[in-house]
This record gives structure tokens, sequence and C-alpha cells, in this order.
């Protein structure tokens, strides 16, 4: 990937991320990280190995489902695998945005209070129903 792209990767990832209800952004383990109260996302930029990827909990089967059915774009992370976490690589020519989507919000959802998840899912019916 060449540093254009990764940016354009990081920057549609942090956008996903900050939309989510008190969703904050810090430096952690070199990467930019995203919190509610907890990690739900992590960037890596070549941080293990030479991909451009995000790690994010996922419900229990979900990481193994995933990086069995397609290898090419998911995988159990270092450190953070062991406890469920998939791996997504965001150097593959084909990233499905809309499922980036979704594992994030998937993400968040196993981590926020469930004040913040009631907020979420009150603002998801208000945009689907058309009001704002």
């Amino acid at each position: 990937m060449t540093t254009e792209e990764v940016t354009d990767a990081l920057s549609r990832l942090r956008a996903l991320c900050l939309a989510l209800p008190e969703a904050t952004e810090k430096i952690s383990h070199g990467e930019p990280t995203w919190f509610v109260r907890k990690v739900f996302v992590t960037f890596a930029n070549r941080h293990h190995d030479d991909r451009v990827a995000f790690w994010c909990p996922a419900a229990p089967g979900v990481q193994e489902a995933l990086a069995s059915s397609d290898p090419r774009r998911f995988f159990r992370p270092p450190y953070v695998g062991v406890r469920g976490w998939v791996g997504v690589y965001l150097d593959v020519p084909d990233v499905d945005w809309d499922e980036v989507a979704e594992l994030v919000v998937d993400a968040y959802r196993s981590v926020a209070p469930k004040r913040l998840v009631a907020r979420l899912d009150g603002s998801a019916g208000a945009r689907s129903d058309g009001s704002t």
C-alpha cells in the first residue's frame, strides 16, 4: 500500500469509529486506537508484520468463522486473538467497507455501556426512517 492508501484507509476507519456515541481516539502501542471506556478498534499499520489492518473484539466464534472462510481478508491478531478478537486486512484491493462498518459497530456494542448502545440503537432507528 502506498502512504496515500494507508492514509485513506485510516481516515475511513477513523470516521466509522468516531461516528459512534462517545468514542474517542488515542495512540496506544504506537497506533491509532478507538475507545468507548475500553478499546473497541485498533489500527495496525505494519505493526507486527508487513500488512495494514485493524483489530477488534468479536462475538464468540466470529473470529474463527471469518479467518477460516477468508484468510486473505481476516486473521487472528497477536496478543488479543486468544480473546476472540478478529483482524481485518485493509491492504486488499477489494475492502468491503460496509462489512468493516458492521464489524466496527459490533465491536463497539461488545464493550460500550448499555446506555451508549441504547443511544446507538436510537440514532440508527432515526437514520433508517429518514429523520435526524
